[in-house]
């Protein structure tokens, strides 16, 4: 099965950007480890540079991805430029990257400009972490810490960042998404539900439901509010 090292820029002494007391390095750490937690679910081993707020140098974080066999090197990063001027998501491959790079930033920016981000395009840039790495490397931005309205996606749209960045990451390795399983239990029995999607718009979960019903399953709609 693949490995992945995961790579959260910044970090205890270095917050990053920082915008109304916001920080980069937190929200990069967050969301990170919740899309770790999903590739898990589906048998993908990841390590990660750093697990809480502690500075990680660029060094330490080359030198950890070089002492594993890794298949990709993903880094989590939010941009910043001037406070509420610019908005956008944008992903980074070195300027020598191989084509497995350049495969999987396409499909991780073409994810974060699915859920709403501005799309910035997928760049090339000389960062430490995308030369000094052995791996196929992508740096991911997801969008800008110092605009409100970004904020307001990342944080409004936070499970669908996990989920999409999750299938574009299993996409390049050629695995399925598979829809989490939930359970819950009554007077002591435990029953199991199976979801067959989840959608922003009412309309289209009906269209949904209704077509499990044609072919024949119990269906309904439930809603989840985050």
């Amino acid at each position: 099965m693949a490995k992945i090292c995961f790579d959260y820029g910044h970090g205890g002494s270095d917050p990053g950007a920082v915008y109304k007391g916001r920080k980069e390095s937190e929200d990069n750490l967050a969301i990170g480890r919740e899309i770790a937690k999903e590739l898990r679910r589906h048998g993908i081993t990841v390590d990660e540079t750093r697990t809480a707020d502690v500075a990680v140098s660029l060094r330490q974080r080359s030198e950890f991805e070089s002492k594993g066999n890794y298949d990709y090197f993903v880094s989590f990063h939010r941009n910043a430029f001037k406070p509420e001027t610019v908005t956008r998501a944008e992903t980074f491959v070195y300027t020598k990257a191989s084509t497995k790079s350049k495969e999987l930033a396409e499909k991780i920016q073409n994810a974060l400009v699915g859920i709403g981000f501005i799309n910035r395009g997928a760049k090339t840039a000389n960062f430490h972490v995308l030369r000094e790495t052995k791996a196929p490397a992508v740096l991911v931005e997801m969008g800008f810490i110092d605009n409100t309205k970004d904020n307001n996606l990342f944080d409004s749209k936070r499970k669908e960042i996990v989920i999409e960045i999750t299938k574009a990451m299993l996409a390049q390795l050629g695995i399925s998404y598979k829809e989490e399983l939930a359970t819950e239990k009554t007077d002591g029995q435990v029953l199991y539900r199976v979801m067959a999607g989840s959608y922003a718009v009412r309309k289209n979960a009906e269209k949904q439901v209704q077509k499990l019903k044609t072919a024949g399953f119990d269906a309904t709609i439930m809603v989840f509010n985050r």
